[in-house]
């Protein structure tokens, strides 16, 4: 320790050696917020290309399955990306970049503020997008508000020891006074006097405690309000349906929407029951002729997710939106009393979902 101090001393001025002893402490934080960022697009890029595949399993898929909860209309983004392949690979490509660099600036200590702003962008829109998801514990938002307040500490305090930004300094002694160096690098202390920097640092503390709490309450309150799964639950599968249709021979024309549940598994839908006014059976679709339906019974609005036959009956993994089609089976002669049916579809854990519809006759 003696001989960092001294080499402290060597180096800087008295007044920022207490801040370059602080840099050293603060080098696990740097590390890990850069392998973190570091890990996510190398992954992509170099150890597991296929996820940037796009006749694979590729990211889109994940995209898909964060519009249920993603705040603030980043679903809708994600549904025009969606449509939209050209932009929709661009964003994938230029996201996993930054995560890239950014993560690699940080743990080699190069251009640290300038990384550390990276981010807190890159955690903000993570926030943003998947915060909502964890089956157990609310993993995303786990990661995404921790990042935000590591990457504030970083731009505050800079990488001012064992970095690229220092070795730059010690071979570019004039740069301490280019503004550049000093707002983007790490190597110095921000260019601010003492007054301004705390107001800065209480800034953007306030900034990241309304984010942590704001996005935490929201999620799962416990902070005005008592512990709750969710708007959008992350472990409990819904089926969101609408625009229901009847035919006269008991065909039924609907939308649906997995709205809700965990990425990790999807939802599977064993008995489609329509039941008439008085509450009697009219059709029923089982298991298996609901897993005997052709591709022509849905019109899924994405390419990636999708609600299809499953070997237990209709599959529908989060994200995925579309309109389905039950073929009828009563006889052509049979007429349907008009008044309001009831379309109920039930899953293989139990869990109930019903659409009304009016037939007119």
């Amino acid at each position: 320790m003696s001989a960092s101090v001294s080499d402290s001393e060597n180096r800087y001025p008295p007044a920022d050696r207490g801040w370059h002893l602080a840099a050293i402490a603060l080098l696990a934080v740097r590390f890990v917020q850069g392998w973190i960022y570091w890990g996510g697009g190398s992954r992509r890029f170099i150890y597991g290309p296929q996820k940037l595949d796009v006749h694979g399993h590729w990211m889109a898929y994940k995209f898909q399955t964060a519009m249920p909860g993603a705040l603030l209309g980043t679903d809708r983004l994600v549904a025009f990306l969606l449509h939209h392949f050209t932009l929709l690979y661009l964003g994938v490509i230029v996201f996993s970049a930054v995560e890239l660099i950014a993560g690699l600036m940080l743990i080699t200590g190069f251009l640290t503020r300038l990384a550390a702003l990276a981010t807190i962008g890159l955690s903000f829109v993570l926030m943003l997008l998947f915060g909502w998801q964890g089956a157990t514990c609310i993993d995303e938002w786990t990661m995404a508000s921790a990042n935000f307040a590591m990457g504030v500490t970083l731009f505050l305090a800079g990488s001012g020891a064992y970095s690229i930004d220092g070795w730059f300094l010690r071979k570019r002694p004039q740069w301490q006074s280019a503004g550049f160096f000093r707002w983007f690098g790490g190597a110095l202390p921000l260019p601010l006097a003492e007054g301004s920097y705390k107001r800065l640092a209480l800034a953007l503390f306030w900034i990241t405690v309304v984010f942590v709490v704001a996005t935490y309450d929201y999620y799962r309150g416990s902070v005005v309000t008592a512990f709750h799964g969710g708007p959008v639950s992350p472990a409990k599968h819904h089926w969101q349906l609408g625009q229901g249709r009847l035919l006269q021979d008991g065909t039924v024309i609907f939308h649906a929407y997995v709205d809700a549940g965990t990425a990790a598994e999807p939802s599977n839908v064993l008995f489609v029951t329509l039941y008439d006014p008085q509450g009697k059976v009219v059709e029923r679709w089982d298991s298996q002729a609901l897993s005997s339906l052709g591709a022509k019974a849905f019109q899924n609005d994405f390419p990636y997710q999708k609600i299809h036959a499953g070997p237990f009956g209709l599959t529908g993994p989060v994200g995925a939106s579309a309109e389905l089609r039950l073929p009828g089976r009563l006889p052509t002669a049979s007429t349907l009393p008009p008044g309001d049916y009831r379309l109920e579809l039930r899953s293989v854990n139990g869990h109930l979902w019903s659409l009304s519809i009016h037939y007119g006759g």
